[in-house]
């Protein structure tokens, strides 16, 4: 009877230690699935540090090359078109770093070709990614002797001081060599900084409120600023910026009392067409 009875308590207790096992086993069951092992809630994670935010905007570097023009010859404030390119994308936000204005009065394709050899010159240039020019005047004209020719300058003949008659021929007399080293200039520029971009100021016509001079002077400029745009297109890297429609028929508001070089508003509206064009 008492061996009995033991063996109910056994299994009695054996029963409720089983039970609670499968309970036990039950709980943790339900937790794994609640919350699987392995699994890491977001707060337990370690905060990473945000990496910092980097501005994309591109320093533009710029240097200007060229003649009279780009120097800003007319101009009673000093700017010219470059100063006022330079302080016009400044406006718009973009950040620039002005490296310096190389422009000189008189100055040709043989004399910018040659400048070129020179180790301030190429310096700034490869410093720059942006280089305004400006060349080709001196040697349109200056070969006619018309800025020499005051008459001309005052409308009252269209003869050079040499007698020559100004005819498109003799205006362009100097062309092929002028383009020539045009091309030259162009190939030596990408040569020293093939990244940099080139913006080239095509020409305009001073002269074409002298009824004689017009139709010489626009066939002439034309003709330059087509073979300057077949040279240019070679280069993926520069942009001819054009003048001429900005002075045909407004010599009397644009140019400076020279009859040639722009005045502050002549440079002002070549200053916005540089500025579209670096844009």
């Amino acid at each position: 009877m008492k061996d009995s009875k033991w063996t109910w308590r056994s299994v009695s207790l054996i029963s409720i230690v089983t039970t609670i096992v499968l309970m036990v086993g039950l709980v943790y069951a339900v937790k794994d699935i609640i919350y699987p092992v392995g699994e890491v809630t977001e707060s337990s994670l370690p905060q990473q540090t945000a990496a910092p935010v980097t501005e994309t905007v591109k320093l533009l570097k710029i240097v200007a090359l060229g003649d009279s023009l780009t120097k800003g010859t007319g101009d009673n404030t000093g700017e010219g078109f470059v100063k006022r390119t330079v302080t016009g994308l400044s406006a718009k936000g973009v950040t620039v770093d002005f490296l310096g204005n190389m422009g000189i009065n008189g100055l040709t394709t043989a004399g910018l070709l040659s400048k070129l050899n020179e180790d301030g010159v190429e310096y700034a240039l490869r410093m720059s990614n942006v280089v305004l020019l400006s060349v080709g005047g001196n040697d349109l004209f200056k070969d006619s002797d018309i800025l020499e020719n005051n008459g001309a300058q005052q409308g009252n003949t269209t003869s050079s001081t040499s007698g020559q008659e100004l005819t498109p021929e003799s205006l362009l007399a100097a062309l092929p060599e002028a383009a020539a080293r045009l091309e030259k200039i162009l190939d030596k520029i990408s040569q020293i900084n093939p990244n940099a971009q080139v913006y080239y100021m095509g020409l305009y016509n001073p002269f074409g409120d002298i009824p004689e001079l017009l139709a010489p002077g626009n066939q002439a400029v034309t003709k330059w600023n087509n073979t300057a745009m077949d040279i240019i297109n070679e280069h993926s890297n520069m942009t001819l910026v054009p003048t001429f429609d900005l002075f045909n028929r407004h010599l009397d508001k644009y140019l400076s009392t020279d009859h040639f070089h722009p005045n502050g508003d002549g440079y002002q509206r070549i200053g916005e067409r540089f500025i579209q064009a670096v844009q």
